[in-house]
């Protein structure tokens, strides 16, 4: 198992966000978080990734407690890509170098050959390694999310976070980002936990999917047992539709306009 998410409660000052959340994930799974704006989906993903401590519960990373795994350690494990990590200043294939500090040895300072070499094989992977020598600032946003998940294969990770990775992107870059992120799953048998809240980009490329309501989870399972229009309705306070795509068969929702 690589993660199991147990009785886990979390808080900020101004009160809980997440509270008894438990459910497992295997390895090499591709999993979707869904839900309203303030449901708590980012905090999962920050909780997940070791970055935010539990009030109550824990995550286990393949069996133990990641509380107590070193920052270090957890890092060459499990790769974050969230919103709004931009350094404008720095060329790409910098920027993506920063991946391999976890791997450094005690007293390191430059890269080594091989971590040159993972650099470029991620670029390669990314299509992102004929700009690198670009800056950041001077790529699209399209580009640059490509970059991050570029920097993120480069800690060689087994668990890879994903926070709204096709947020501000349009129809194309969407699409690419997601054939890319399925690909890095299936090839490298990455296991991918990833927030959307794009419901039916959700539904095209995750088989299982976690609809979180009010800092709990309402629904959990298969896309055809989330991704109904009693769900949807009773959730996001909206009316709709949920129909099969004609071309793959998967739950797609069309929204209802009521006035």
């Amino acid at each position: 198992m690589m993660l199991e998410i147990e009785a886990l409660t979390c808080a900020y000052d101004s009160g809980f966000i997440l509270q008894d959340i438990n459910f497992k994930v295997e390895n090499k799974e591709f999993i979707c978080i869904i839900g309203p704006n303030g449901s708590g989906k980012t905090t999962l993903l920050r909780a997940m990734s070791g970055l935010l401590k539990p009030v109550k519960g824990r995550v286990l990373f393949e069996s133990r407690d990641i509380g107590k795994i070193g920052f270090k350690e957890l890092a060459r494990n499990i790769a974050v890509v969230s919103q709004g990590l931009e350094i404008a200043f720095m060329r790409v294939e910098e920027f993506v170098l920063m991946g391999r500090i976890p791997h450094f040895k005690k007293l390191q300072l430059l890269e080594t050959k091989t971590d040159l070499e993972i650099a470029q094989r991620s670029m390669d992977l990314t299509d992102t390694l004929r700009f690198r020598n670009r800056l950041m600032s001077q790529i699209s946003a399209g580009e640059r999310q490509l970059v991050f998940i570029a920097r993120a294969l480069t800690q060689e990770p087994k668990l890879l976070l994903l926070d709204e990775p096709t947020t501000h992107l349009d129809i194309t870059h969407q699409v690419g980002v997601l054939n890319l992120i399925k690909r890095l799953n299936r090839e490298l048998a990455i296991t991918v936990i990833m927030v959307l809240h794009d419901l039916n980009l959700a539904s095209e490329y995750c088989r299982r999917l976690i609809l979180l309501k009010d800092g709990k989870i309402f629904r959990e399972g298969a896309r055809e047992d989330v991704i109904n229009y009693k769900t949807i309705e009773e959730v996001y306070k909206i009316a709709a539709v949920v129909q099969k795509n004609p071309v793959s068969g998967k739950p797609y929702v069309l929204l209802v306009a009521t006035e």
